[in-house]
Parts: structure tokens; C-alpha cells; sequence
């Protein structure tokens, strides 16, 4: 049976209308399967269009995860994530193709990695200022880090309420704050301080854009990902190092700029 009908149904059907599911599970899982059939294809030589659901083997799936982590350095967390999405489009496919239930248990068999609980580290005010420094804002892609930045490490928001925010969410005026659909599809609205409304400002002026385009795009105009972002992080935490070397000795995520504003609100209080 053709993988495409069955995933199309998956999101349309399953993820939209059945639960419901809020636009960064979406994008969670379209990316992840989006990198899925990416793989398939360079291991079969066929276009998403034309897999079967055959063609995605526990075997394949495997190897598409062990690489996840040997290849692309991606932590067990975050491949257990990646198994998540995985996992919903074989169950959801287990009621669209009976006949194939041999195959789909077995993917559904791939256990997730053990992981550690680790503490989550913060950055200090001056490693964050190091961090947001190293950025150049001569440049569009520079401008748009620097912004992202300043705005994570100012309000602590979620990379899936960061990747998410469209220009409409962004209310510089009187009482100036973000609003966005947190965790559990909660709306909230998130105070923004005065160094933080110049910043967003100055980006707004050259973004430009429609009230509902996305706050921070590629340069095709998508949102950018949760990887995307998590690759310019890590980036610029290299950049930073020789003049802040504390930074070396941190693990640097997109959770630990959410976690370094809870802590720095905190010792300002």
C-alpha cells in the first residue's frame, strides 16, 4: 500500500481533526517525517510519492534513528522524540493497513533509548550578553538570530512558541508583550522589557510582512525549525567561547536559554 495516502490521512485526518493537535506537535512530527522519508529515499531511490509503507522497514527505521544520534549528533531525547512521531504514524496505520500488521508491529516493537536526567544549566547574564554578541547583525540572518535571541533569553518561551510566533504576536505598544499557544494549547501573553521592544522593533522594520507570516523565517519564508534553531545556538555558543570561556564548560540548548531567564528574573527580584 502507497505511504503517501495513509500519511496525508495521518495529519489531515488523525492529528487536525481527530486530536486536535497543536501546530507545533504538527510541525513537530512534519519535520521528523520529513527527514524520515529523506532517508528512505537515499536508501531506496524512491520519491516520497512513491513509497510503500513496506519500504519503511523496522530495519530502515533502525538505522534512520542510530544515525539520528552517530551521524547527526542528535541526543537520546531527542531521538526518542523523533520514535514518538514515528510510532503515531504506525498506529494510525495500523487501522488504514491491516494487512500489513506483521511489518507495523514490528516498528511499533523499536523501544526508546534509555536517557540520564540531567541538571539543565543556565547561562549567566554575561555569558547571555557574550552569546547575543557574537551575533552579526550586518546581515539578515544575523539580524533575525540576534532577535530570536534576545527574545528567548528575555522571556523564557519554548523553541515551539519561538518557531511559532507570527508577527501579529508581537505587541510593542502600551503594556508591550508576545502572545503565544503554549504547552497544552494555552494561550498566553509573556511582558517584554524596553531593550527587548528595540530589538524586536528594529527586526520588524526589516522583516516586514503580513500580521500572520511567521516572526522568524527562513529565507523561503517557513518557520524556522527546532533543529535550525538549535544548530544557530550552537553556533554561536562557539562563536562566543574565546571571549567568555565559561561557555565551554556549559551544554547549550535551546531549554537552557528557557531556564537562564527563569533564574536571571529571579536573582533580579
Amino acid at each position: 500500500m502507497r505511504l503517501a495516502p495513509i500519511m496525508q490521512a495521518f495529519f489531515t485526518d488523525y492529528l487536525m481533526t481527530q486530536r486536535h493537535a497543536s501546530r507545533h506537535t504538527i510541525a513537530s512530527y512534519r519535520d521528523c517525517l520529513r527527514s524520515l522519508l529523506t532517508f528512505a529515499h537515499q536508501r531506496t531511490g524512491k520519491l516520497p510519492a512513491q513509497l510503500d509503507l513496506a519500504d519503511l522497514d523496522a530495519v530502515l527505521i533502525g538505522t534512520f534513528l542510530t544515525e539520528l544520534e552517530s551521524t547527526r549528533g542528535n541526543s537520546a531525547a531527542t531521538r526518542n522524540t523523533r520514535l514518538t512521531a514515528i510510532h503515531s504514524l504506525f498506529r494510525y496505520a495500523s487501522l488504514q493497513a491491516p494487512e500489513h500488521a506483521g511489518l507495523i508491529s514490528r516498528v511499533l516493537a523499536i523501544p526508546a533509548r534509555r536517557t540520564r536526567t540531567d541538571i539543565v544549566s543556565f547561562l549567566t547574564q554575561a555569558e547571555v550578553d557574550a552569546l547575543i554578541g557574537a551575533v552579526d547583525t550586518t546581515t539578515w540572518h544575523g539580524h533575525r538570530d540576534q532577535t530570536l535571541l534576545t527574545l528567548a533569553a528575555q522571556t523564557g518561551l519554548r523553541v515551539s512558541e519561538l518557531t511559532g510566533l507570527t508577527i501579529a504576536d508581537v505587541h510593542p505598544g502600551t503594556g508591550p508583550h508576545v502572545s503565544c499557544r503554549g504547552k497544552n494549547r494555552r494561550s498566553r501573553c509573556t511582558p517584554l522589557t524596553p531593550p527587548t521592544v528595540t530589538t524586536l522593533a528594529s527586526w520588524l522594520g526589516e522583516r516586514g510582512g503580513s500580521p500572520d507570516d511567521p516572526l522568524f523565517p527562513t529565507r523561503t519564508g517557513h518557520p524556522l525549525s527546532r533543529d535550525a534553531v538549535a544548530h544557530l545556538l550552537a553556533k554561536y555558543v562557539q562563536k562566543a567561547a574565546p571571549g567568555c570561556p565559561s561557555l565551554d564548560s556549559k551544554t547549550v540548548t535551546p531549554h537552557t536559554l528557557r531556564h537562564s531567564a527563569v533564574i536571571c528574573t529571579a536573582l533580579a527580584a
